[in-house]
């Protein structure tokens, strides 16, 4: 952020400047081109076989004077301002790092089943983002063969989610319909709030088409009396500013176009949640997570090369400082053993005591080595190594 902040000044400098010149070069231009033009039309309505005086002659050089010298100021602010351009580019090479070398492993997608991997990742981005074509060529290019039942629900989504960008609830309320029992299992208001939006529409179209909202809401809208309540009795209340209209009235807030984007929103989570993928593909989920992490990488990178430790950090399996992603980014629980201070892994997992305690594989080793029974470090309680059990979090 520091970096992007240090670059935005720099831009903002060079538009600055820009905008100084141009109204300064609007003005001057403006003030010489009047000054010839009147000129022009002196000489113009002057007899033919007249001569110039020497007032005229010297009124002549001066405005030749002035073109040229204006002509010279307005190279230099060029010049002077290509230069403040220039530096952009220098601040960008300052505060960015072009080599990413010092953060990367050549080994992570080197192989043919690696790179299967990343192009069907890339397949499946393109298939959520609703982009077929793309995802069809790669695959047909990268020898790909994907089952249609992996592929036809994101199709199912995408006419969806494009139907909803032109206000059409039908294809949503009968996904929700078909998948009623799983909806209701999350506790969505996803069908409700489809129909929320279509009762809205008929009271848009006015006075004509009370009965039409009135018969809508018996139909569908009584089914959700018991969790909706509230909800309703609001609704109800848009048919008293029919006559006049909706948007000067307390329920104005049905008419913003930010409902439908919640309901976009609110689909597309169901739907992942109902295919058990997460609403943003793990190619976008890596892309951001990377860019979260890569500046703090880069700074301990360059200070362990400074402090010459740098082969310290292996870049294998561990990094050499913590790197909060924020909560977006968190996915499963990281122990960290309290006797040994070390992270649990595959090799060393975290291990249940009998009196419920958590400890590294490790650390129960060391504890139980040569004892038949062991205790505790956290409580009285003695227990047999073997009595552990391994915690999968």
């Amino acid at each position: 952020m520091d970096s992007c902040l240090g670059v935005e000044r720099e831009v903002d400098r060079v538009l600055s400047k820009f905008n100084s010149i141009n109204e300064h070069a609007n003005r001057v231009l403006e003030e010489t081109s009047n000054h010839v033009e009147n000129l022009r039309q002196e000489f113009e309505i002057a007899p033919s076989n007249h001569e110039l005086t020497f007032q005229q002659i010297l009124i002549l050089k001066q405005t030749l004077n002035q073109v040229v010298e204006t002509l010279k100021r307005l190279t230099a602010d060029h010049r002077d301002l290509h230069s403040s351009v220039s530096k952009v580019g220098k601040a960008i090479d300052r505060h960015f790092t072009v080599d990413f070398a010092a953060c990367s492993r050549d080994d992570v997608f080197s192989g043919p089943e690696n790179e299967r991997l990343l192009n069907q990742v890339i397949c499946q981005h393109f298939y959520q983002q609703g982009m077929l074509d793309i995802a069809e060529h790669l695959a047909e290019e990268a020898g790909l063969t994907l089952e249609e039942e992996k592929t036809e629900p994101f199709s199912e989504i995408n006419k969806i989610l494009d139907s909803l960008k032109k206000k059409d609830v039908s294809i949503a309320l009968q996904w929700a319909r078909d998948h009623k029992d799983f909806l209701e299992s999350q506790n969505s208001s996803l069908e409700f709030k489809l129909h929320q939006l279509q009762f809205i529409s008929l009271i848009e179209k006015g006075m004509s088409h009370q009965a039409e909202a009135m018969q809508y809401a018996r139909t569908y809208l009584r089914d959700f009396v018991v969790t909706h309540e509230k909800e309703i009795q609001n609704l109800m209340g848009t048919f008293l500013y029919l006559p006049q209209g909706l948007s000067g009235s307390p329920y104005a807030h049905y008419l913003t176009p930010t409902l439908w984007a919640e309901i976009n929103e609110l689909f597309m989570r169901d739907a992942c949640n109902y295919l058990g993928l997460s609403i943003d593909s793990p190619l976008s989920i890596c892309v951001n997570a990377g860019c979260t992490a890569l500046p703090a990488l880069l700074n301990i990178k360059y200070v362990m090369q400074l402090r010459q430790v740098s082969s310290i950090w292996n870049g294998k399996d561990e990094l050499p400082i913590e790197i909060d992603l924020g909560p977006n980014h968190q996915y499963h629980s990281v122990f960290a053993c309290p006797i040994l201070r070390q992270q649990s892994s595959e090799q060393n997992p975290p291990m249940r005591l009998v009196c419920g305690h958590v400890i590294s594989r490790d650390a129960l080793n060391k504890l139980g080595h040569n004892i038949h029974k062991l205790k505790c470090p956290y409580c009285p309680v003695e227990q047999n190594a073997s009595e552990a059990v391994e915690l999968k979090f």
